[in-house]
């Protein structure tokens, strides 16, 4: 990318009828949004202008039919539908899921391809959205599948990190999913991003514990001691700084989480209540650990006050912003850290020629 090009930022509309479209005309009705990058909106204008009537929005949509027509400084829209679509706000219906999906999918194939250099995804209904061929939990469990890397949940405001060893798995089917080989990897996973996308030369990071207390010296539970706490070892073994594991009942109230870079949750709610406890509507939800960048706003389709003008796009403002920085520090850390290990030729000695003899 050239230094005067701007990134490309795709938005998925999400769904319909809850609150996606109107953080999204929130958002990008800052004219000094359009500053810092191009969104290419992936939608239908003749739906987002029947929506923009209802919220008495102000922004201006610019309709193109290829992403490469995608103009900077102003609101642009992939048409990728025609027709027209029946919006009953606060409603979860089959044809807003229907939409949420082909917005997505199609956004999440323009950033496969490098159409778009990120992608921010406005919130969508998991139950709306099930189909015969999307059968995911989810925005992440979607990505992994189409983007290489190793995908994790990763909650992230400036002051706050906090990623999943396990994301969308029921509670019962939590301690056996978390094995060996899947909390080296997430430490991995997090441990890079930190670092390449973040900013963070040597990040600390804490665990929290599988069990209550941490099983208790095995009396609720023995997972901690023997599948967490032996693979936390081998992995201080390489250099790593990670602590834990801690009992999670206690470690956000205490405030021990101000001392670490990142901290991984055992499961969904023991990592997501706390985070979004301290930090709901600040908050962004990145899917770390792939090639490309990911991030959505920390809510949901809120249809309690859809098409009523009453949504904070805090949240969904500051996913832009974080998908933005991402890109540059990926880059920039892309630049400093290439052919950090070839090693220069050594010099060869003319044939024919004696080394000098001492003196």
């Amino acid at each position: 990318m050239k230094k005067d090009q701007k990134i490309k930022v795709g938005i998925s509309i999400g769904d319909l009828n809850g609150i996606g479209a109107e953080v999204v005309f929130k958002t990008f009705a800052e004219s000094m949004m359009l500053d810092f990058c191009t969104p290419v909106l992936f939608a239908s204008v003749k739906t987002l202008s029947f929506i923009k009537k209802i919220l008495s929005s102000q922004i201006n949509l610019y309709g193109i039919d290829a992403i490469s027509k995608a103009v900077d400084g102003k609101v642009n829209v992939y048409n990728i539908w025609k027709e027209p679509v029946k919006i009953e706000f606060g409603e979860a219906t089959e044809v807003a899921g229907t939409y949420a999906l082909k917005s997505f999918t199609e956004a999440t194939k323009a950033l496969k391809k490098g159409e778009i250099d990120v992608l921010v995804t406005a919130p969508i209904n998991k139950a709306t959205i099930q189909t015969e061929d999307f059968k995911f939990p989810g925005h992440t469990d979607y990505l992994a599948k189409e983007l290489q890397g190793d995908a994790m949940m990763l909650m992230t405001t400036e002051s706050l990190k906090v990623g999943l060893l396990t994301d969308h798995v029921a509670v019962k089917d939590v301690s056996a999913a978390i094995t060996p080989e899947v909390i080296t990897q997430k430490v991995e996973t997090l441990y890079k991003t930190l670092q390449s996308d973040f900013g963070i030369g040597l990040p600390k990071i804490a665990l929290l514990g599988i069990n209550p207390h941490v099983g208790d010296n095995g009396v609720i539970g023995d997972e901690d001691d023997n599948v967490l706490i032996p693979t936390l070892e081998k992995i201080r073994n390489t250099g790593k700084i990670v602590y834990g594991p801690y009992a999670a009942d206690s470690f956000f109230g205490s405030g021990n989480y101000k001392n670490f870079d990142a901290i991984l949750a055992a499961y969904h709610d023991q990592g997501l209540i706390p985070f979004k406890t301290l930090s709901f509507g600040k908050g962004v939800n990145y899917t770390a650990g792939l090639g490309k960048i990911r991030t959505s706003p920390d809510h949901g389709t809120a249809y309690e006050i859809a098409g009523k003008n009453k949504a904070d796009h805090s949240s969904f403002r500051e996913a832009v912003f974080m998908a933005i920085g991402i890109y540059k520090k990926r880059n920039n850390y892309a630049e400093l850290t290439k052919n950090v290990l070839k090693v220069s030729p050594r010099k060869s000695v003319n044939k024919g020629r004696q080394a000098p003899k001492d003196s």
